[in-house]
């Protein structure tokens, strides 16, 4: 008999997981292939969530999917372990595990097999080696560093709270491309709930949130008057926006600018540019472009090997000489997991690979709870509630892919009902 042609996806992030769970529930479930993810976390959370989290104005333990559970319903299997390297030759990549008892802590690697390899880690931020970053900026790469800048910020208005006088509170934010304007918003609703439930030492108006970006404008990869509407909104929401202006250093208590002058910064977010991980970074014989990605052809296969491919974030897609490599956007990652899908049929099948083609459905920024702002099809502003409205549209359709729609329909309805009933900031 012979044996399956296993698959295995490294990385369980949006794109990651949607792969993962459609494979399961097609050639998994008929027994065509077997599919394996690794992450090494245990759960996963969508990433354009991770702003929320961080401004502690979402719950992440109710929006989290456990891996072993939803590969148990989707016919894929789910390993844990950290990625570390790979044999090409052998087709074989190295994972470590760690596990952590009373008594000791333990590390351990295990081996696996592949026959068609799927490198889907994405990315993290990259702080240019600009001194102090590291030592006391935040980064919102995972859950686990949103959730650790959501309780620092907890613990500044709970230590507030001991002092007899109000507090001021400044909070910097380094970088305005998405992330930086969505969290710089979301702090503006954060602040306001401290106060309206109770921790009330730190009076929003001393509450200062300043989004710094080192170039003339916020959101360069939007049109210039979708920033510009951005900008006033923020504006509106007492935010003080800096652009021009670059960032020489970070110490504990400031922010310094190459022209010498600086603001003082209680926490600071370091939001300003993004890299591939290290473990991709240290990936021997493989061609890269100068971000570190794994360059790929149209049929996302890299360039250095056919039985490995790579999407999303990690990976140098140019469909089009004339045109840039894909950008690191969660859409492309999205149909690109779709794509691999009818590609990894094609391959088991011994048919050609098909070529991967992109369609730019615009992009779309939340600015606080009711507005956000956005493009579509390069042509369409649009701005407000609509705008808002399809910016959540696009989790309730990733949850649609790892859930299917009866399922995400229930997620919805539950979360209507839970933001009805439920304190709107996370106060623990």
């Amino acid at each position: 008999m012979n044996q399956l042609h296993q698959i295995i996806i490294v990385g369980g992030g949006a794109g990651g997981l949607e792969l993962a769970t459609q494979l399961g529930d097609t050639l998994g479930k008929s027994a065509k292939a077997r599919i394996i993810l690794v992450d090494q976390n245990l759960t996963h959370i969508w990433k354009p969530l991770l702003h929320e989290i961080a401004a502690g104005t979402m719950n992440s333990g109710e929006e989290e999917t456990n891996y072993y559970a939803h590969a148990a319903k989707h016919h894929y299997e789910f390993i844990l372990g950290r990625f570390e390297t790979l044999n090409a030759q052998d087709k074989q990549i190295v994972l470590s595990k760690s596990r952590t008892s009373k008594y000791e802590t333990a590390s351990e690697q295990q081996i696996l097999q592949y026959d068609t390899l799927i490198l889907a880690v994405g990315s993290v931020s990259n702080d240019f080696n600009t001194p102090g970053v590291q030592e006391h900026c935040h980064f919102l790469d995972s859950r686990q560093q949103a959730e650790i800048f959501q309780q620092d910020l907890l613990h500044l208005y709970l230590d507030a709270q001991n002092q007899q006088a109000e507090q001021q509170l400044n909070i910097a934010i380094i970088g305005a491309g998405a992330t930086g304007v969505e969290l710089a918003a979301e702090l503006v609703e954060a602040k306001q709930n401290f106060y309206r439930y109770g921790l009330n030492k730190i009076n929003p108006e001393n509450a200062v949130i300043s989004l710094i970006e080192g170039a003339d404008r916020i959101l360069p990869a939007l049109s210039e008057k979708i920033a510009d509407h951005a900008q006033s909104q923020l504006q509106r929401m007492k935010i003080n926006v800096l652009t021009a202006k670059r960032v020489e250093k970070v110490d504990a208590e400031k922010v310094w600018f190459t022209d010498g002058s600086s603001i003082q910064a209680n926490l600071k977010v370091w939001a300003a540019g993004i890299k591939t991980p290290a473990v991709i970074s240290s990936l021997e014989g493989f061609s890269k472009d100068r971000m570190g990605r794994l360059d790929v052809y149209a049929t996302l296969q890299t360039k250095s090997n056919p039985d490995i491919f790579a999407f999303g974030d990690c990976a140098n897609c140019i469909l089009d000489a004339r045109e840039p490599a894909l950008g690191p956007r969660a859409q492309v990652a999205s149909q690109q997991a779709a794509f691999l899908v009818d590609a990894m049929k094609a391959r088991i099948n011994g048919r050609s690979q098909p070529m991967f083609l992109f369609s730019d459905k615009g992009s779309l920024v939340s600015l606080s709870k009711n507005k956000a702002v956005g493009e579509l099809m390069g042509q369409v502003n649009v701005q407000g509630f609509i705008a808002k409205s399809m910016y959540v549209s696009l989790y309730r359709i990733h949850q649609a892919t790892i859930y299917g729609y009866a399922h995400a329909g229930l997620l919805t309805a539950k979360d209507f009902v839970t933001r009805k009933i439920t304190p709107k900031i996370k106060l623990h």
